[in-house]
């Protein structure tokens, strides 16, 4: 597939809520996106279309984030069919049902871990490899999608979630210092309490609105608001921001 001039972005767990969200306004701003997913073919083809809509190529790509060979092909995928990679949203992530810790196990929070950390490590060496400049890239920029739950804790809901929240906020942190002076910026969007799909989950579709009076702003946020600070930080108006962790919860 010939290359085009647009700037090529990898988002994870594109089909839905937030990750969706990005990769519609991505492509309003001239991105091609390849749209990363687990399971749902058919939501991840809606979002395809969409971006093809606004005129810019788009990639459906199938792949477990917490298994490396898959993470491999995936962006050996993109690289082959789109071209090099500009960009990369760490968006991929997961909670279980909500509970305190003493009613969790161990089986849990490997998986937790292994999407919301390991993925995210894993993906983000990828892009490193395909954008630094040490590895003959031509930069880049590398947005992690946190939690406000890394500050609050979510205390009886799920800590373990907050926990691997708090984790990417270090590794942004770190990698951001490792990586800026190869041309790639690294920064975290941490969004509050959003109105997705996600809370369903945890057996609580609800509380986004259940939790609206008690907000700053007396609402949820919407996946496009998050969406908006991850295209900022994506684009060449954040030039000289990495490292940042930025939060858009509405004053939580």
């Amino acid at each position: 597939m010939p290359i085009s001039p647009s700037p090529v972005l990898l988002i994870t767990g594109a089909s839905r809520g937030i990750g969706a969200a990005t990769a519609r306004l991505a492509a309003q701003r001239g991105w091609d996106v390849a749209i990363n997913y687990v399971r749902d073919s058919a939501a991840a083809e809606a979002v395809a279309a969409d971006v093809r809509s606004a005129g810019q190529r788009a990639l459906t790509v199938a792949a477990d984030v917490a298994d490396e060979a898959a993470v491999l092909a995936m962006f050996t995928r993109v690289r082959t069919e789109l071209g090099p990679l500009a960009g990369l949203v760490n968006n991929a992530g997961i909670v279980a049902m909500k509970a305190r810790l003493d009613a969790m196990d161990a089986a849990r929070w490997q998986r937790l871990w292994a999407v919301n950390l390991t993925g995210s490590l894993l993906c983000a060496r990828e892009a490193v490899r395909c954008m630094s400049t040490r590895h003959g890239g031509a930069g880049g920029a590398i947005v992690n999608v946190g939690s406000v739950a890394a500050r609050t804790g979510s205390p009886a809901m799920y800590v373990d979630y907050a926990a691997s929240k708090g984790a990417i906020d270090s590794f942004t942190i770190g990698l951001a210092k490792e990586v800026v002076a190869e041309g790639i910026r690294v920064n975290v969007v941490r969004p509050g309490i959003t109105d997705t799909d996600i809370h369903a989950t945890s057996g609580d579709r609800g509380r986004p609105q259940a939790m609206a009076a008690s907000l700053p702003m007396g609402r949820p946020g919407q996946a496009g608001e998050i969406a908006t600070a991850i295209l900022w930080l994506l684009s060449a108006e954040a030039s000289y921001t990495t490292g940042a962790i930025v939060d858009v919860g509405g004053g939580l």
